[in-house]
Formats: structure tokens, sequence, C-alpha cells
């Protein structure tokens, strides 16, 4: 499977999958390092986080926005965003980051999130760039 194949699929079930789901886009002993938290080791534990994530989330939902892979399909780098409404008082919001991927197999073994998350602005991303 290709790496833009393997992400997609992978955001597609963080946003409406199971745990195994989830889990099946890793290897084994995957690991998500993270500009917000400590690492995640282990697919069953990164997907128990996911499940998490999106519940605390009030049902968020991420999209790939876009991707550049590696020739040999070792790596990848993408943009994305995380959208859902915030659960205390219903206002919608939008996370975006970056992300780079590195694969074994064609499956993900590691992932490196960048990304900012502040309470107060939940619709974070780059300053004064125009979305689409």
């Amino acid at each position: 499977m290709r790496p833009t194949d393997r992400i997609t699929a992978y955001f597609e079930a963080c946003s409406s999958g199971s745990a195994e789901e989830i889990a099946s886009h890793f290897t084994t002993d995957a690991v998500i390092w993270d500009t917000n938290i400590r690492p995640v080791r282990g697919n069953d534990t990164i997907a128990a986080m996911w499940l998490k994530v999106r519940d605390r989330w009030g049902g968020a939902v991420w999209t790939v926005d876009s991707v550049v892979e590696s020739g040999d399909g070792t790596t990848a780098a993408i943009e994305w965003q995380m959208t859902g409404n915030n659960p205390t008082d219903g206002r919608r919001f939008v996370f975006r980051g970056s992300e780079h991927y590195a694969f074994e197999h064609s499956q993900i073994a590691e992932i490196r999130q960048y990304w900012t998350f502040d309470p107060q602005r939940l619709d974070t991303g780059l300053i004064d760039y125009r979305y689409s």
C-alpha cells in the first residue's frame, strides 16, 4: 500500500473506525511523537488514544489536506486538519498541523506530529494563511 493510501485510510479509521481498525495501520512497536504530549508507543495504545481524543472532542474528524511521499515509499509528510465541536460549549473548532511518517513494510512505524494546542484558540494553524 502506498503511503498516501495508508495515511488516508488511517485518518478515516481515526474519524470513524474501531480500535482494531486504527491499530491495523501501525507496526506493533510504532511510536507517535508530538509537540503537545509525551510519546505514544505501540499500535494498541495509539488506537486507544485516538478513540479517547475522538470522544473527548465530540466526534472529531481528521482529514488529509496534502501529502508528499518519498519515491521508495518509506517516508511521507502531510498537512492535516481535525474538525469537530467543543463538547463544553458547542463551538466549532479546526486544529491544523503537519506530520512526518516513517513506514516499515507499508505499515506506519513512526509519526512526528507538529501542531499547537491552545484551548483558548480552537482554530490553530498557520498565522494569516488563507486555508481553502
